[in-house]
């Protein structure tokens, strides 16, 4: 039995792997995921596709077919964008497969920049996108000419079940016009980066409207501490990272502070570091932000007397967020400044000590769980207790 006539007898992961045209290299440290790729054969047969939305397309080089760059570019089989053919700001996307591997991933690839005059082709972006999400902004990038070699670069991929992502990347020309970018040896691997962090999981932060929320992200890999961080929102916005803290020689803190936030914060977010070497990016993790209820009626009056005036709390129906923790009556004179609250525990209450023949307000305070918690005061009874001496 010849080798493709016993690969298709075995599980499609297993025959990929005998069927790949990929070194098997690393065997000690582990084996390649599906979803790299040599491009010995066009990035078709890696399942990789050019992005239907974007400017134009990334062109495959074949090392068995005459091609029309110029002769001090690297031999072999391989993907490239000549930014002279293009408009400045345009982009090509060459979309890889979608991993739904719940592990960490290790992206290893090869890129050059190059111009003949040592101008500036363009940028190479590489994008992470999430259970078919936006695109958001890059986790890592380089612009400007890197010269003729290969260089390498690892991306860090952490991702948590349910969870799947997909890789681009993205050649975006420059004003120069005048170059190539270049890709190559893409190979997904099944073991942690060696020169990139990975990110431990990210988990989700709630918080009241108003309050400040930070995301703490924990990252693990040698030297980490002096890569470029920042916290990337889905919609793409990206925040400076406000605190760094040495755990041990293999890992860090880093922690990320959003100012009081609003519903409009409310929004996925996550980790990301870059070096020269590469990027890791983290899962996305929710903001949740909590709106502090108020009550939508005003208290109800049930009895009055010279010196008391008995109510119901009306606070079932409310605008906000629950759970409620804590129920409060706030009321005082009209005619004062003063005002006295009190916890209540029940749904009816009884104010007593009261003045006779006297104005009062009267408002019912929600309180949800966490810092600032407390939501306005719901609209106000407003009555009066009976002259003294008068019974009911």
């Amino acid at each position: 039995m010849d080798s493709a006539a016993a690969a298709a007898a075995m599980p499609a992961f297993v025959a990929l792997l005998l069927l790949s045209p990929w070194p098997l290299l690393g065997s000690a440290q582990g084996q390649f995921s599906a979803g790299g790729c040599t491009f010995d054969d066009g990035p078709g047969a890696c399942d990789y596709h050019q992005d239907l939305y974007d400017d134009f397309e990334w062109v495959h080089v074949s090392a068995q077919e005459p091609h029309y760059l110029p002769p001090e570019m690297p031999q072999g089989s391989y993907m490239i964008v000549d930014s002279s053919d293009h408009d400045p700001g345009e982009k090509a996307r060459l979309q890889l497969p979608t991993m739904k591997e719940n592990d960490t991933h290790c992206i290893d690839f090869s890129y050059l920049l190059y111009s003949q005059k040592g101008l500036n082709p363009g940028t190479l972006n590489i994008l992470v996108r999430v259970n078919k999400g936006p695109l958001a902004n890059p986790i890592w990038n380089v612009t400007g000419f890197t010269g003729r070699e290969w260089l390498r670069a690892e991306l860090a991929v952490s991702t948590f079940w349910p969870n799947e992502y997909q890789v681009i990347f993205e050649a975006e020309v420059s004003g120069g016009r005048s170059g190539y970018i270049a890709i190559d040896d893409i190979q997904v691997l099944s073991y942690p980066c060696d020169k990139s962090p990975h990110f431990l999981r990210l988990g989700d932060v709630e918080v009241n409207a108003g309050q400040n929320a930070t995301f703490q992200c924990i990252a693990t890999g040698r030297d980490a501490v002096h890569n470029k961080l920042w916290l990337q929102r889905r919609n793409g916005e990206d925040i400076p990272v406000a605190q760094t803290k040495n755990i041990n020689h293999r890992r860090f803190a880093a922690s990320f502070r959003l100012q009081e936030v609003t519903k409009t914060d409310q929004d996925l977010y996550r980790c990301v570091t870059q070096s020269e070497r590469g990027s890791g990016v983290s899962n996305f993790a929710q903001l949740i932000v909590r709106e502090p209820p108020r009550p939508i009626a005003p208290p109800q009056l049930l009895g009055v007397g010279p010196t008391y005036l008995l109510i119901q709390l009306n606070a079932n129906s409310i605008i906000g967020d629950g759970p409620i923790i804590l129920k409060e009556v706030e009321y005082r004179m009209t005619s004062g400044s003063w005002t006295e609250t009190h916890a209540v525990n029940a749904p009816t209450y009884k104010l007593w000590h009261l003045d006779p023949d006297t104005e009062y307000e009267i408002r019912v305070l929600l309180t949800r769980p966490g810092e600032g918690g407390t939501g306005l005061p719901g609209p106000p009874l407003i009555t009066r207790t009976k002259c003294a001496g008068k019974t009911e």
